[in-house]
């Protein structure tokens, strides 16, 4: 006791000192400075260390270290107050009150980067804590005492929405806002129902983000913005319009919407009309629906084509980039196609500037790439997307020009890759893969979709259904038009190009897209990238290379985070690294637990056959590694769900359930399953070693041999669950089959050292016999020495007399 409160007290004095260094204004050691700060960020990580001091007044000093504006004291304070604030309610509400949301928002506006984003992540955990709150429900008397902690969300939430029109506030301080408006309004997750959050945005503040969205940079008189601020409000505005529920909802946005654009086009000068295109590039980018009904306004195309023949390059890469956006649309790029190409290509010809003439390209490119993958239709003239392709990849490889017109190369060949022939060049372009690998580990996160989708079209990993052969004579019949396949995209042409891909380092720059935590890694996003990986694993031989570069480590998030499509693509990745390596190499330390979930969710019956088989045969390698593992799979509820497959009519996937359950009945928990009261589960077992497939009797055998070994109780459990008992372990003890042999003379051991009774009925039937024979066979020593043991217990019984010369 003497002990802990010496502990404590030198704790306080420690706390005390180092605001005393921190706070003092004679001070001149900066290392003495950086150390002290140090401390006092390392000391809020542990509760013990928050808690003392929080009520060391840490609050009221921290907020002291805020005040002086050097940028070290206030990093050093807001990273310490991150610490005092995570996973504590009570704690972030007394800091809130404290330190005020004004000044809270003011910090993160600051010019200084690592001061907001600093700022920024203490937000972060503000919000974590006070929603927690809002999800936890309280009862009784601890209801009364809970405060209500939506006001104070809806208060940040309000500060941060005056920041993003705010004028005096940086651009990086406005980016920070945006992605913390994109982490905690739309709901995590559709089974949520309160969607009011974002409502009560969308009513409040889509007019400021559409202020970011529709600044134009370098415009006289307009927000401090950065390359990725357009970006993070387009991300905001779809994930807004994603979560709302209904029609009503949907109409509410577009009014909105719609009266924005109206507000800068209607009756201004060519600067309002500009930020009114600009806005309807955002929207485009983001939720297009919202985009293509604000195009549809009356004037604005026919602005927008004008302006794509205006001599000044502002207004020329504005318009460029609206026509290339809305040009998504099929039936619209049929339009542009009629309308805006000869423009286009008059752009590309003959303008100097080579941030307009990539834009050009990349309209030319995405209107010559509208028919998909349909080798049949080419928009173009036979050659000109090869022309195009080999332009983009020129520009990529041009490091003379600046990183974010570089990246409108990738965004036409992510179109342009549609094309088999395409595909072909790039990835025998060294060059031009190692620039895009290196663009999408830049700080431009804005370029992660073009390459991911540039990626999927290398790799053909998109979904691709064969057609029913009836349905095809049927439409040439009708003289309809049928999509058909580039020769060049047989799988002998993906497997080299895949191949390539390899070599060139995709998977290291693939990771490096995974870290990111930008809003530009969107759901979709992950979903492509996801694609690529289980493209990159589908040779068992690539498996390897690809776990080496860290792609074992990229998918694990995968799997857990994103659309349906994409974490069900991860999980497969990784169920077939885990099958070919060792996991334990494969996912070394704590990562091994993390990779179960997604296997299990590979079970579900909503996945495909080859799904459901991979994540078997995936969790019976993890269950036969430890205890421990074992008992992660059994708390993810994954055995009901593979005693189920062991019913399926499909024998590989049946095999591979048994064979799971072979591994897990190593565990206690399993074991007590086949004793349970009106179960058939070793009535099964006990079939299945009787079955015609010998895989399915190894795995049925070897379990029953494991489960009599480990669990005596069993023993006599098997004469009782099926008549055909006998006759099936003495077929196992007569097969050919020496794995299958010994299988069998391991389990009627067993059942003889379990009970005199079950040994009594083995001796009585021919297994006497078989016995025999097996004990003298010298050949299979095994099943020699288990036959051997078998008729040392029935002697021991006096249910036989030991054999002359035997003692």
């Amino acid at each position: 006791m003497h002990e802990k409160m010496r502990t404590m007290s030198c704790t306080d004095s420690k706390v005390e000192q180092m605001f005393q260094i921190l706070l003092d204004p004679e001070e001149k050691d900066a290392d003495k400075k950086q150390k002290a700060a140090q401390n006092l960020i390392v000391l809020a990580r542990e509760e013990a260390g928050a808690e003392k001091i929080f009520q060391s007044d840490g609050v009221r000093l921290l907020t002291q270290l805020l005040d002086t504006a050097k940028a070290d004291l206030m990093l050093a304070a807001l990273r310490t107050l991150v610490g005092l604030c995570s996973g504590h309610r009570s704690r972030t509400t007394a800091i809130l009150a404290e330190l005020g949301a004004p000044r809270l928002s003011a910090v993160l506006g600051v010019e200084h980067e690592q001061v907001s984003l600093a700022a920024c992540n203490l937000l972060h955990a503000v919000f974590d804590s006070l929603k927690e709150g809002l999800r936890r429900e309280f009862r009784g008397k601890e209801e009364a005492v809970v405060l209500d902690s939506s006001k104070d969300l809806k208060l940040l939430i309000k500060h941060l929405l005056e920041l993003l029109a705010l004028e005096g506030a940086s651009a990086h301080g406005r980016d920070n806002a945006l992605n913390l408006l994109i982490r905690v309004v739309p709901r995590k997750s559709l089974k949520e129902t309160n969607n009011s959050l974002s409502l009560w945005v969308i009513d409040q503040g889509l007019k400021k983000i559409l202020e970011v969205g529709s600044t134009v940079c370098g415009a006289a008189g307009s927000l401090p913005v950065t390359e990725n601020s357009r970006m993070n409000a387009s991300v905001l505005l779809s994930k807004l319009y994603d979560d709302l529920k209904c029609d009503a909802e949907r109409e509410n946005f577009h009014h909105l919407c719609e009266d924005y654009v109206r507000s800068w086009f209607e009756g201004q000068e060519l600067a309002g009309k500009l930020r009114a295109i600009q806005a309807v590039s955002c929207l485009l980018q983001g939720p297009s629906e919202a985009g293509n009904r604000v195009l549809e306004l009356e004037g604005i195309m026919d602005c927008v084509l004008s302006l794509c023949a205006s001599v000044c390059e502002a207004y020329q890469l504005v318009a460029v980039e609206v026509l290339i956006h809305a040009a998504d649309k099929a039936k619209r790029a049929s339009f542009i196609t009629a309308n805006g190409v000869s423009l286009l290509k008059e752009i590309y010809k003959h303008s100097e500037k080579d941030s307009i003439r990539i834009r050009a390209l990349v309209g030319l490119c995405k209107l010559g790439s509208a028919g998909g993958t349909d080798f049949s239709m080419k928009q173009f003239a036979e050659g000109s997307t090869m022309k195009l392709a080999k332009q983009c990849r020129k520009w990529l490889c041009n490091e003379a020009i600046d990183a974010g017109t570089r990246r409108w190369a990738v965004e036409g060949l992510a179109y342009l890759t549609f094309d088999a022939d395409v595909k072909e060049e790039f990835v025998e372009d060294k060059a031009a893969m190692q620039a895009m690998f290196h663009l999408a580990r830049s700080e431009d996160r804005s370029v992660l979709y073009a390459v991911a989708s540039t990626l999927v079209n290398c790799t053909n990993s998109y979904d691709h259904e064969e057609p029913d052969p009836q349905m095809l004579e049927l439409a040439k019949y009708a003289k309809q038009h049928i999509p058909e396949q580039h020769p060049k995209d047989k799988p002998e042409f993906v497997r080299r190009r895949v191949r390539k891909l390899l070599l060139a380092g995709v998977v290291s720059a693939l990771s490096c897209m995974v870290k990111s935590e930008n809003p530009a890694l969107t759901n979709s996003c992950r979903e492509l990238i996801s694609r690529v990986f289980l493209a990159l694993v589908e040779a068992a031989e690539d498996r390897g290379g690809v776990v080496a570069q860290g792609g074992g480590k990229a998918l694990i998030p995968l799997s857990l985070e994103g659309t349906e499509v994409g974490q069900t693509k991860a999980a497969q990745a990784l169920a077939k690294i885990t099958i070919t390596s060792n996991p334990e190499m494969a996912f070394p330390g704590e990562r091994i637990y993390e990779v179960v979930r997604p296997l299990v969710s590979l079970l579900h019956l909503q996945r495909t056959g080859l799904e459901n088989f991979e994540g078997l045969m995936a969790l019976t390698n993890l269950a036969g590694i430890s205890e421990r593992l074992r008992q992660k799979i059994l708390k993810e509820k994954a055995v009901p769900m593979i005693e189920g497959y062991m019913f399926e009519e499909h024998e590989l996937i049946r095999l591979a359930a048994t064979e799971c359950m072979c591994n897990m009945a190593m565990s206690k928990e399993v074991q007590e399953l086949f004793l349970a009261e009106g179960s058939d589960r070793l009535k099964l077992m006990v079939l299945y070693s009787g079955e015609e497939d010998e895989k399915l009797r190894r795995a049925a055998s070897g379990t029953l041999a494991m489960l009599t070994a480990l669990h005596p109780p069993i023993c006599k459990r098997i004469p009782q669950v099926t008549v055909h008992w006998l006759e099936i372990l003495q077929a196992l003890l007569l097969s050919p089959s020496a794995e299958l042999q010994h299988r069998g003379a391991v389990v009627v051991m067993n059942m003889m050292g379990a009970e005199r009774e079950v040994a009594e009925q083995l001796i009585a039937s021919e297994m006497l016999e078989i016995l025999s024979v097996l004990a003298k066979d010298q050949d299979k020593p095994r099943v020699a020495q288990a036959a051997k043991e078998s008729l040392a217990q029935a002697v021991a019984y006096g249910l036989i007399k030991p054999s002359p010369g035997q003692e």
